[in-house]
């Protein structure tokens, strides 16, 4: 017995996908990659030869954007290339392939967790509720999971992440990672951490604000400035006070860079001066030694100057005495 269902007309027909494709990869496509996923799978429902050359006319979008958006769908595990062409990848079927990890033997340290991990699943419950409104995509929680255990983060920490992002309109992979990435080199793991870390950025933040008003660098500091300041705050400890001080210097310079507010800088941290109080007490030493200094060379000028009017005056002596001698000469 063969049982045929009759084809529906385009009229009638329908392209659907499935819910995991708004949850985990819609966020991250751009446009013009969207527009070409969805048409391929438009395609695929009626086995369609399809070239480059006819999407990039049919979608009118240029070749090399065709090209790109391919091998981005391809990389992101929508696509699948093979040699007589590609396979639109069955989302729902890779997802569980990606989640089901049998677990026959349980480890003593997975029941000695037990409590942990009840404490972090109300954490991921929360960061779903509110933050994926109770929607969030399967492969979220093996992302979580993940940055938990390489990062040591606590429960208060793995939420201000996500609320962090969420507040910047970023909530995607990528840069979730990228952020957790950084908080994990700060060495942040309980809130606490990340308290005091928010704290020194805030101070950053503010001086960096501070020193681009005095500079009268209204469009902000480049990248390698703010390097620069960085490394002024973070690595020298030192704060704006002994910063005002080096760009107070220079007014006594033409066109300043950042380099030279850099030397004088790195100078004072390599002398070993910490506070305010001992790189003014340096800079009155060296106004000091400058005046002596001068003083000095004046004095010196001035010696030299006197010699050598003396040694003129000695000179016209020397000619008058031989002009005597010519004359007693003649005498005798």
């Amino acid at each position: 017995m063969k049982l045929e269902q009759k084809e529906k007309s385009l009229l009638f027909s329908e392209t659907v996908l499935p819910d995991i494709f708004f949850a985990e990869h819609l966020p991250q496509i751009p446009g013009d990659y969207l527009k070409i996923y969805l048409y391929l799978i438009f395609l695929s429902k009626y086995n369609k030869d399809v070239k480059v050359n006819d999407l990039s006319k049919k979608l009118s979008l240029p070749l090399k954007t065709i090209n790109d958006g391919i091998n981005f769908l391809e990389a992101n595990g929508l696509l699948l290339k093979k040699t007589t062409g590609f396979i639109i990848i069955d989302l729902q079927e890779s997802t569980l392939n990606n989640l089901y990890k049998p677990n026959l033997t349980p480890s003593k340290e997975s029941i000695e967790q037990t409590s942990k991990n009840k404490s972090r699943a109300k954490a991921i419950d929360h960061i779903n509720n509110m933050y994926f409104q109770g929607i969030m995509g399967p492969s979220w929680y093996n992302d979580i999971d993940l940055w938990f255990k390489k990062y040591n983060f606590d429960e208060q920490v793995m939420i201000a992440l996500f609320d962090y992002c969420y507040n910047r309109s970023a909530l995607n992979k990528n840069y979730v990672q990228t952020v957790a990435e950084a908080w994990g080199s700060n060495h942040i793991q309980t809130w606490n951490d990340l308290d005091l870390y928010d704290q020194k950025q805030d101070k950053l933040f503010k001086i960096k604000k501070s020193i681009a008003k005095k500079l009268g660098k209204h469009n902000g500091l480049t990248q390698y400035e703010e390097a620069y300041i960085e490394n002024w705050i973070l690595d020298f400890g030192y704060d704006m006070d002994i910063i005002e001080l080096a760009l107070k210097r220079t007014t006594f310079k033409q066109n300043p860079t950042f380099e030279y507010i850099n030397n004088i800088i790195t100078d004072w941290h390599d002398r070993n001066l910490k506070t305010k109080f001992e790189v003014e007490a340096f800079l009155e030493q060296r106004k000091k030694q400058t005046k002596n200094i001068s003083a000095m060379k004046k004095a010196v000028d001035k010696i030299s100057n006197s010699s050598n009017f003396e040694q003129r005056q000695y000179d016209n002596l020397d000619f008058l005495y031989a002009n005597v001698n010519i004359d007693k000469k003649k005498e005798i």
